[in-house]
């Protein structure tokens, strides 16, 4: 029986390597859309990807020039309860914060980064973007309501941001440079660099104590709706849980820092 990562995948592709999960959008002639395949798929790499300790760290990124993903696929769609009240989000399938991943999450966007894109994006906890990146929300030049991504969105950049993202839908493109001032993106470089730069973030990450990393990424997402005395008191649980288990794997004795880099 094969492996989970030699899985052959219709919609990515998956490998892992040196502790780290690469996963790329593999629907370039449809500029990357996700259609119910690929939310399936998301769930079936969120779940390994949340129980293979040999994973410490994921990369997300997306196959072809011209975009990272234009979101859901109006052609193939999404497949939808009859029953309204049964109906689902498909973003639970892909973001992984819903799926339970604490392990970390670097995004790398390039090209067209639109609407029902933001799923991952939203639950990434570091996105990188080419130079050449635009991001926008079609969704009510279309008619329809723009909520599930902004509602999201609303929890990284300024809220005046996310409303002229999702109220100006296909007359405006949020350029790179403005993304990464707002801070939805941390940093940007040229197309050509952009997976190589996402995979040595994910190396410097990978290399540290999963336990101290999993847990710090585990404490903010899950204190992020609380009020800051509560997620305080909620943080210092993280702290006791989780030093006892990382520290161990760090020896003060002839620990050398790291030449560090000034961003």
């Amino acid at each position: 029986m094969a492996r989970d990562d030699e899985r052959d995948y219709t919609t990515v592709l998956f490998e892992v390597q040196d502790h780290i999960a690469t996963v790329t959008l593999d629907r370039a002639d449809r500029l990357n859309a996700f259609n119910q395949a690929m939310v399936e798929e998301f769930r079936e790499i969120w779940a390994r990807v949340r129980t293979d300790d040999a994973i410490h760290v994921v990369v997300l990124r997306a196959a072809g020039d011209r975009a990272f993903s234009s979101g859901v696929d109006v052609t193939d769609g999404i497949v939808k309860a009859e029953n309204v009240w049964s109906q689902e989000d498909p973003g639970r399938g892909l973001g992984p914060k819903q799926n339970k991943v604490w392990k970390p999450v670097v995004t790398a966007v390039h090209g067209m980064v639109a609407g029902g894109a933001f799923y991952w994006i939203n639950e990434s906890d570091i996105v990188i973007s080419s130079d050449d990146a635009t991001f926008f929300d079609p969704h009510v030049s279309y008619g329809m309501t723009s909520a599930l991504e902004p509602i999201g969105l609303a929890r990284r950049i300024p809220l005046g941001e996310v409303l002229r993202w999702a109220l100006i839908g296909l007359d405006e493109r949020m350029s790179a440079a403005r993304a990464r001032e707002i801070g939805l993106v941390s940093e940007l470089v040229p197309q050509g660099e952009l997976w190589a730069r996402a995979d040595a973030l994910a190396r410097i990450i990978a290399a540290k104590p999963p336990a101290a990393v999993q847990g710090t990424v585990k404490a903010i997402w899950e204190t992020l709706d609380l009020d800051r005395e509560t997620a305080q008191a909620v943080g210092w649980n993280y702290t006791t849980i989780g030093n006892p288990i990382g520290m161990p794997a760090v020896s003060r004795e002839g620990f050398v820092k790291p030449d560090w880099k000034l961003r």
